[in-house]
């Protein structure tokens, strides 16, 4: 038998008065995967995840998580959920593994269940030496590691993920990469938000860019950058013309330009390259040469434009 899905949505939709922020979506998301929701702010993420999580309810469609009906069975549900908000709502008045403590009471774990888990989850999240400091003293990635261990607490089968490592420098940034790798390693499914695309890159096996609370497409980052940009991007940069002389009637490729920028996606670099090398005063610092990526599928399904509110 197909194992039910770890989060099943149908025709969810939710409405604020005229307003519809999430607009009938469909999701099947199979269990022991990373699953990351991309979408400019304002797409319909929160509220997504909001639903998901039982603090706001649909207007319409269907929603079960684990294979129980959301939000008839939200208690039960919640038991095996874990959360990582986007903002840290750790208690500062608390040490590390006191706040580890109070949050297994939350769930009704006995003690005899709580202390072994949590010198596991201090081993987890490197903090083993830190277990008696406060809040307050933490590093923002410490604090961080310790927001995802204190979402484990209850030792869940799902953990959603809201922007998890907004903020955080590239060093913390991979030490949290590496420990949801772990989850996803162990069978964990993750949920994922994040605005970073090499983040999305890295840790999704699937994903779904949604946009006015609509659902563009969903396949693995591969196959989206496949499907919907060419495989090599040349980008001019600071450049104060649009386009170039010399660039006119190339063929096999596309250009956009945004800002100073300009955007050349090909199929073959080297003729461009080699249109580029023959025009006049191009440093080669303004020029940059790479494949295609998640952040250009992203771009070309939502645009390049700064929203309102953004």
């Amino acid at each position: 038998m197909t194992p039910t899905p770890a989060i099943r949505a149908c025709g969810l939709r939710k409405r604020y008065g005229e307003l519809t922020v999430v607009d009938g979506i469909d999701l099947d998301i199979p269990r022991g995967i990373c699953f990351g929701l991309l979408g400019p702010n304002g797409a319909g993420k929160t509220t997504t995840l909001r639903m998901l999580l039982g603090m706001t309810p649909p207007t319409e469609g269907a929603l079960s998580i684990l294979g129980l009906d959301m939000p008839a069975c939200e208690r039960a549900i919640r038991a095996r959920v874990g959360v990582v908000p986007q903002a840290d709502t750790l208690d500062p008045d608390f040490s590390v593994a006191q706040n580890l403590r109070v949050y297994a009471g939350y769930f009704g774990l006995p003690r005899a269940v709580t202390e072994p888990r949590i010198e596991q989850l201090l081993a987890f999240a490197n903090l083993v030496e830190r277990r008696d400091s406060r809040v307050e003293n933490l590093s923002g990635g410490m604090k961080r590691r310790l927001t995802l261990a204190r979402a484990l607490i209850n030792d869940p089968e799902l953990v959603i993920l809201d922007e998890p490592t907004t903020g955080l420098d590239p060093q913390a940034r991979h030490v949290l990469w590496s420990r949801l790798e772990d989850l996803k390693a162990r069978g964990v499914t993750l949920l994922l938000t994040t605005h970073y695309m090499e983040e999305a890159e890295r840790l999704c096996d699937e994903l779904v860019v949604m946009d006015h609370g609509r659902i563009l497409d969903r396949g693995s980052p591969r196959a989206l950058v496949e499907r919907h940009v060419e495989p090599e991007v040349i980008e001019l940069r600071h450049q104060r013309d649009p386009a170039p002389a010399g660039l006119d009637g190339l063929a096999d490729c596309r250009i956009e330009w945004h800002g100073t920028s300009l955007y050349i996606y090909t199929h073959d670099s080297a003729a461009c390259m080699a249109r580029l090398s023959a025009l006049p005063a191009l440093p080669a610092l303004n020029l940059l040469h790479r494949p295609a990526g998640l952040e250009d599928v992203f771009l070309r399904l939502t645009g390049r434009d700064m929203r309102a509110g953004q």
